[in-house]
């Protein structure tokens, strides 16, 4: 049995209305608790939040979306479902990727259209090993997931089960770049199936095996876009969180924590006093720390993962090139990531994920107009450049980038641009990140699983932290566990659902239609 909230829990206040807190508040009304949630901006989303630029609506966050289920799921614990308030549209291919050389390769989420596109791409060989790679992947996932991933941890001895001698056995514990290159000779293809390490902010060739479980959810399982957004998901669970009987407090900043003893007994805004039972917090760690009055001891200082600079981009032409995710590899590999995580330089040859959401939605931007995000890693204020200097660098490295794009084919962009708004690791800072970035701490092995700062803190008995800062870490499927994990600890257990929360026929990566030529340009 893992730990959980003693005492009374009937109200829980959730600070923070992002992804885990909306995911913690809908698996607490299920489970019978009263739910107020304080945010301090003045719409849902936190990190998924929504800016307009003069008619071009922009994610402010994420613009991947896998494993839906995991949403629904939050959905489902106040009896609703996540395809009735969204939709979900599956994007064919799921990436385009472009290569220095010139060469580019369609991943598909369909096994046999993408063993096709591989034996295009690089000969029979790496189809056959590609076969072999997402058979591999695919069981990798089914033994990490309820046992590793979509579970809370109270010390090491909870990672003893006959679950890690399969994961150790499925070479989990290697080396993720060898691993993939058991099956892949060709390099570009190897990249396609481990860049999605940075996400956890650990290269390639150190990160664990295990962590090839992002690419099963990129690359397998399928990758969607919600109509109106990445931002239709927060406001949908928001709504849904609501009509359930949450009350949402927007525009209130939380001070402090009143509290006896070891128990909160209320949350103090800069508007108001709301008494509570147990608190769910979904600030950054330090934050939280702070407000808790508590900072665990670890035996080494956090490390955080990289960061990132964006260019959203309302333009008044488009590029054919483009699918809705493109990820522009530059030529440089290695060099890349030991920029990002050692000597803290700006990527010399960079490699760029393009983001052109009205390929699936044309409505996020006036008419005939499109919207391109890009976004180009760079190091934390950490380990590279700080806050004050991003000052001067950023505009300088925004004219780097356009000139980079220019010439990886996307002519006359900067002319090309109506509206813009560039986000740097001064940004991030000023928006409360640590280490000015969005990614928090970073994956290493001392900081995963059971290892990773825990979301319940000692010396504190009625708080429980979720968000990407705590377990099961980084990105949207796991912050959406992150909220589910916090509510358990609160309610003793995961509430799931009985029958299968699959979403409808029509929109399955398999069967739906791909964006048609119209709709692309």
């Amino acid at each position: 049995m893992t730990r959980t909230v003693p005492g009374r829990t009937d109200h829980v206040v959730v600070v923070g209305a992002g992804l885990s807190g909306l995911a913690a508040t809908l698996h607490l009304l299920g489970a019978g608790r009263r739910v107020t949630v304080v945010e301090r901006e003045a719409l849902p989303g936190g990190r998924a939040g929504r800016l307009d630029m003069a008619g071009y609506l922009v994610d402010t966050g994420p613009t991947v979306l896998t494993m839906p289920d995991l949403a629904d799921e939050a959905f489902a614990a106040v009896g609703a479902r996540l395809y009735d308030h969204v939709e979900l549209i599956p994007l064919h291919p799921a990436y385009r990727a472009r290569f220095a050389d010139g060469s580019a390769l369609d991943v598909h989420t369909d096994a046999d259209a993408m063993e096709a596109e591989v034996h295009r791409f690089a000969g029979a060989a790496d189809a056959l090993g590609y076969r072999r790679l997402r058979a591999w992947l695919e069981r990798l996932y089914r033994v990490q997931m309820r046992r590793f991933i979509d579970a809370n941890f109270d010390s090491p001895l909870g990672l003893l089960s006959g679950d890690l001698a399969r994961l150790a056995a499925l070479g989990g514990f290697g080396r993720l770049d060898p691993r993939v290159g058991r099956y892949l000779r060709d390099e570009r293809l190897r990249r396609v199936f481990s860049f999605q390490s940075l996400y956890v902010g650990v290269p390639p060739a150190r990160a664990l095996a295990a962590y090839a479980v992002i690419a099963y959810m990129d690359t397998v399982a399928g990758v969607y876009f919600p109509r109106g957004g990445m931002h239709a998901l927060p406001r949908a669970m928001a709504d849904t969180a609501a009509g359930a009987g949450a009350e949402l407090r927007y525009g209130q900043r939380v001070t402090r924590l009143e509290r006896s003893g070891e128990r909160i007994t209320a949350v103090v805004t800069d508007q108001e006093r709301i008494a509570c039972d147990a608190v769910v917090l979904t600030t950054d760690l330090p934050v939280a720390y702070g407000l808790l009055g508590r900072t665990p001891r670890r035996p080494a200082r956090l490390r955080h993962s990289p960061s990132a600079v964006v260019l959203h981009a309302g333009t008044d032409r488009t590029w054919d090139q483009l699918a809705h995710h493109t990820i522009s590899f530059g030529a440089a590999w290695s060099r890349t990531f030991d920029e990002l995580t050692r000597t803290g330089s700006l990527m010399s040859d960079p490699s760029l994920l393009i983001t052109r959401p009205t390929t699936t939605d044309p409505s996020l931007a006036p008419a005939g107009r499109h919207l391109h995000y890009i976004l180009a890693p760079c190091p934390n204020t950490e380990l590279g450049p700080d806050t004050r200097s991003w000052e001067d660098i950023g505009p300088r490295y925004r004219a780097e980038l356009l000139r980079e794009l220019h010439r990886r084919g996307l002519d006359g962009i900067e002319a090309a641009i109506e509206q813009e708004c560039l986000v740097t690791p001064a940004t991030w800072r000023s928006l409360g990140h640590t280490a000015g970035t969005p990614f928090s701490v970073s994956h290493t092995f001392t900081q995963t699983g059971p290892f990773r700062p825990r979301n319940l803190v000692r010396g504190t008995e009625n708080a429980v932290l979720a968000g990407c800062g705590t377990t099961p870490g980084v990105g949207v499927p796991t912050v959406l566990l992150s909220g589910k994990l916090a509510a358990a600890r609160i309610t003793g257990g995961h509430r799931r659902p009985a029958v299968s929360r699959r979403p409808p026929p029509a929109l399955t990566a398999e069967n739906s239609p791909a964006p048609t030529e119209e709709s692309a340009a």
